[in-house]
């Protein structure tokens, strides 16, 4: 069975799932007025950090309403974690897919660069917490005169474990569909959820090629929540399978999940435990460096998560008062 990132390369070369992803869930892309009619596939030649082409990256042309187009690049992250260091190398990607498109088009001087739109499709167990924007990754004051010689560069982050349910509430497109899939590994939920597949499938007939796509990724849903048996490649048989074996499933995954909650509390309690000892050493380095800390800041530090805690710890040595030590 191919793995997830052959199954969504394939997914997100079909024009059909990136209109119904920008639609549901990049406002600001649909506020440039796109044209999805005209929409292109664009062969990538950018490379990565290692010196590699990213091949499991996804990139489109799109024209909009006031004849301009738009270059969309997706970027499919399949790693286990955020990646603190992703404005900096979409940063990269930018530049040179602008290389590629001067090269290829013939940009002459007078002639200016297509807008791109990085977008990160993100499916990892833990929540992304690396930056959007790499304005904040630059030791820089906010009032420094050297930001004008910085380059700006920020991606869309699509974070599918941690959109709500609230927005994917009303939606019936595939692409709410796959990301509720990947939110779903409870067996209660996931008969109801393949049934709606299905159901999209059969009130569109002609889209057999993305049909087997889903298939193969249920499949992968199924087997990641403990499946022992063999998962058929039709949908349909899937569902009657589960329908069948549902009762002794769900006694199995509730066991597992009682011994995974077990684990799971266990590491939640010492991620407690360090949240607490950054917090309690932010306030002490606040209160010896700027005095007596106001009620209010001290509320903030309290609710901020991991990683602005490591930034704001990582200011206050350098910061020239409490306020530069919060700044955005």
């Amino acid at each position: 069975m191919p793995g997830a990132d052959q199954i969504y390369h394939r997914l997100f070369s079909h024009p059909l799932m990136v209109e119904q992803l920008v639609r549901d869930f990049v406002d600001d892309a649909m506020a440039a007025g796109l044209d999805f009619r005209g929409m292109a596939r664009v062969s990538a030649k950018s490379y990565g950090r290692s010196g590699a082409r990213r091949d499991g990256d996804v990139i489109w042309r799109i024209p909009t309403a006031y004849g301009t187009d738009i270059y969309l690049y997706l970027m499919l992250e399949f790693q286990s974690q955020s990646d603190p260091w992703m404005p900096v190398r979409t940063l990269v990607y930018q530049g040179l897919l602008w290389q590629q498109i001067i090269a290829e088009t013939r940009l002459k001087s007078e002639d200016r660069l297509p807008p791109v739109l990085l977008v990160a499709i993100y499916n990892g167990g833990r929540r992304w917490l690396a930056e959007t924007r790499l304005d904040r990754l630059i030791a820089l004051p906010k009032d420094s005169p050297l930001w004008r010689w910085q380059p700006q560069a920020r991606y869309h982050l699509l974070d599918m474990g941690a959109i709500p349910g609230e927005k994917l509430a009303g939606k019936r497109s595939l692409a709410t569909l796959l990301v509720r899939l990947e939110q779903q590994q409870d067996p209660d939920t996931l008969l109801p959820l393949i049934d709606e597949v299905i159901d999209w499938f059969r009130r569109h007939p002609d889209y057999d090629g993305l049909k087997r796509l889903f298939a193969e990724l249920v499949t992968n849903v199924i087997e990641g929540s403990g499946m022992p048996l063999p998962v058929p490649d039709d949908l349909q048989e899937m569902k009657t399978m589960l329908e069948t074996l549902g009762k002794t499933w769900r006694e199995e995954w509730t066991a597992e999940g009682r011994a995974q909650g077990l684990a799971e509390g266990m590491a939640k309690g010492l991620m407690e435990g360090q949240h607490q000892a950054q917090v309690r050493t932010l306030l002490r380095h606040l209160e010896r460096r700027f005095g007596p800390v106001p009620e209010e800041v001290r509320q903030r530090v309290e609710s901020a998560d991991a990683g602005t805690l490591d930034r704001w710890l990582d200011r206050i040595l350098d910061a020239p008062t409490r306020e530069a030590v919060f700044e955005q």
